[in-house]
Parts: C-alpha cells; sequence; structure tokens
C-alpha cells in the first residue's frame, strides 16, 4: 500500500462528520502519525491513549481483563472509547470508540502467534475483527505497519467513507481477518443506556432558530412529564444570557428514587421533543455532580427549588463539607448553574433568597425574573389532564 493511497484514506476521514476516540496497545502505532500528519485531524480526533502497561490497561477499562490481548479486551476498549467520545464530541456529531490491542515481534521470540485485535463502536454497530499474522515473515516495523493499515481502514469504515477509495493493506492471502459484527436498533441501544453500558444517547431535533456554535452545553435537566412553554421558553432566555452554547433538554432515564424509565416511556417523552424540534439527551444520572462529568463545562438551567436542594446538606448525608466537596468537584468541570424563579410552597423565590456559600457564588447565576417567570409545573399539567 502506497503513502499516497494512506492519505487520500486519511483525507476521507477527515472530510466525514465523524469524531473519534482511540485507545490501541502493543501495536498500530503508526495510524495516529498518518492521521495527525493530514490537514483536518482535529476534525477527528478527540483523544488517543496508549495504555501500553498492564496497570493502565486496567484503570482504563475499569477491571482486569481475562486475557489482554483479545478480541473482548479490544470490544471493551472501543466501548470505554466510545463513551469518551461522546463526552468530548461536538453535540450532535456522529461519534466512534476504537479500540486495538496486539502481540507483536518483540525483542524476544514468542511461544505464542504474532497477532492483533481491533474493533469499533458507533452508535448502532460494533465491529471486531482479528488477525493472527504469519510469524517470521515481518520486522517489528512491517508488523506495526501491517496492523496500522488494518486499523486505518476500520476506523474508515466507521466513519462511512465511501467505498470508491480502494485500499487494501499488506496481509498475505493466508492472513484472512476474523471478523464479526453486532447491529442495535434504537431500543437496544437505550436499552444499554438503562443498564450503563453506554453514558448518555443525543436526539438532535435542532431546528433553525435554535444557535448551536460551539461545544459548549446549555442544559435545561428534568422528568418532562409533559413538556410544556415554561421549559422552552426558560431554555431559550438562560441562551440569552450565555455567551454561545449549544441548548439541549436532558432527562435521565435513572430516577434517584423511583424506578428507571422503560424505553417506551422514553421514546414517548423523546417524540415532544421531535414534534417541538428541540434537542434532547437522555442519560442515566440523576444527580447533578454526575451530570457535570459527563457534560463538562455546561450551564445547566435549573429552578430556585433545585437549586435550594443543591446547597442543602440533607442530601449530603448530613454533611456541610461533603456538599461544599461535591459541588467544588462540578465547579471544577467547568459547569456552572442558572437559576430561574420557582414557586415553592406558595412562594415565588429567586437565587437572591438563598445563602450560597462563598466557595460557589461563581457557580451560580441568577436569571433575572423580568426575563422569565412561569409559576406552573409540569406535575400541575399532568394533573389538570388527569382530572379531566
Amino acid at each position: 500500500m502506497t503513502d499516497s493511497l494512506i492519505r487520500a484514506l486519511v483525507e476521507a476521514i477527515h472530510s466525514t462528520p465523524t469524531q473519534a476516540v482511540l485507545y490501541f496497545s502493543g501495536g498500530a502505532s503508526q495510524v495516529l502519525g498518518w492521521l495527525a500528519a493530514v490537514p483536518g485531524a482535529s476534525n477527528t480526533v478527540l483523544e488517543v491513549i496508549v495504555p501500553y502497561s498492564r496497570m493502565s490497561m486496567i484503570q482504563l477499562l475499569g477491571k482486569v481483563p481475562v486475557q489482554f490481548t483479545s478480541k473482548e479486551t479490544a470490544e471493551d476498549m472501543a466501548l470505554v472509547a466510545y463513551n469518551r467520545a461522546l463526552k468530548l464530541s461536538k453535540p450532535g456529531s456522529p461519534v466512534v470508540g476504537v479500540g486495538f490491542t496486539g502481540s507483536l515481534v518483540t525483542t524476544r521470540p514468542k511461544l505464542g502467534d504474532h497477532r492483533f485485535y481491533l474493533s469499533t463502536r458507533t452508535s448502532n454497530r460494533l465491529w471486531a475483527s482479528s488477525v493472527t499474522l504469519s510469524k517470521g515473515l515481518r520486522t517489528r516495523d512491517q508488523e506495526e505497519r501491517v496492523s496500522s493499515q488494518v486499523l486505518l481502514k476500520a476506523i474508515a469504515e466507521a466513519c462511512k467513507v465511501p467505498n470508491s477509495i480502494t485500499f487494501d493493506s499488506d496481509l498475505t492471502e493466508g492472513e484472512v481477518p476474523d471478523v464479526s459484527e453486532l447491529h442495535f436498533d434504537e431500543d437496544q441501544e437505550l436499552e444499554q443506556l438503562i443498564q450503563g453500558k453506554i453514558c448518555f444517547k443525543i436526539f438532535p431535533f435542532l431546528n433553525g432558530t435554535q444557535a448551536s456554535n460551539g461545544d459548549r452545553k446549555v442544559i435545561l435537566s428534568g422528568s418532562f412529564n409533559p413538556l410544556h412553554d415554561g421549559h422552552v421558553k426558560l431554555l431559550e432566555v438562560a441562551m440569552s444570557l450565555c455567551s454561545g452554547g449549544y441548548p439541549c433538554f436532558e432527562l435521565s432515564a435513572i430516577n434517584a428514587d423511583k424506578p428507571p424509565l422503560t424505553v417506551s416511556q422514553i421514546k414517548d417523552r423523546v417524540k415532544q421533543f421531535e414534534k417541538a424540534g428541540k434537542t434532547v439527551i437522555i442519560s442515566n444520572q440523576p444527580y447533578f455532580y454526575k451530570k457535570a462529568e459527563l457534560f463538562p463545562g455546561s450551564a445547566f438551567v435549573i429552578g430556585a427549588d433545585t437549586a435550594a436542594r443543591l446547597i442543602n446538606p440533607k442530601y449530603y448525608g448530613g454533611s456541610y463539607e461533603n456538599m461544599i466537596e461535591t459541588l467544588v468537584g462540578c465547579k471544577r468541570t467547568g459547569c456552572t448553574f442558572l437559576v430561574g424563579g420557582r414557586n415553592m410552597d406558595g412562594v415565588f423565590k429567586v437565587l437572591e433568597d438563598f445563602d450560597i456559600p462563598d466557595e460557589l457564588k461563581d457557580m451560580f447565576i441568577s436569571i433575572p425574573v423580568d426575563r422569565f417567570r412561569m409559576d406552573i409545573s409540569s406535575t400541575e399539567i399532568r394533573k389538570g389532564r388527569e382530572g379531566k
């Protein structure tokens, strides 16, 4: 395979909207150089990590692999990379997680095969391949090159590069990849989210009137049962107070004190946003300190009642110190809270009615009452509907 063909394929990858996180160990190291050497790499590459040591791989996966060089480990790496890509990508962009693990030529003779495993994970597809190389046929550099070629081709396929670019690796006729592939429909993807395998799914129902400049998300979280005009207006006002960003609603499938939503319940609520032309994220994190880890740098739009709970030690095991530590952790992620007024026990409350600790004051921003006031809630609307 010529360098010109490699460059053409990389250019094609960079021209797609797909963004990628790559984790590889034990081979295919030339892929990073090929991707970075062609202009446009920042369009594609979000992060690259090489977990070469045993402990690095264990920390990456959060467990000890049964075998460090195996199909299962490559798939686990791809899934972790996919979840990381979701967190780092531009809102609504397609993402791919890439995992590679290999056992190639070393300084000492190997008793086992020279082999490598690779996997790519997208929203609706898990693809994996294993290749056993002809022992003694190549030097380490040559095995690096051929494994890099195979990995680059897999990345191109995951990015949906057109087949018009002919790209064949330098594998011999006897080195036939063993390929497996699983496809997921939307219901299966949502089940994976409920089970905690994937961290969130975004439905980018963005209409033409919504601004979407920049990577920062402006997020209004809630149960949205139902979505109403007050929610929409609140997010619009919040956007006007932010210097750019991507407006989106966020619904957690997991509730802190209720059973998880079912797939059908999630899909019913998502339909509201599709009809309204508003982007919604389905996550599995009911707590804001976890949402801050999922969506670093975001501005969360909340009501005064939520702000009151956030600064109440009661919800941190009764410990003021735990409350401060948790919220300072949110602050380190670059997140802020935009607080709208809310009717609480018959009294309309705003941010200024609460005693915010000094360490946290710059995290909380008040939405002026003259810009937004809505006293009705989803609960009241739902009760009204049920009473008819």
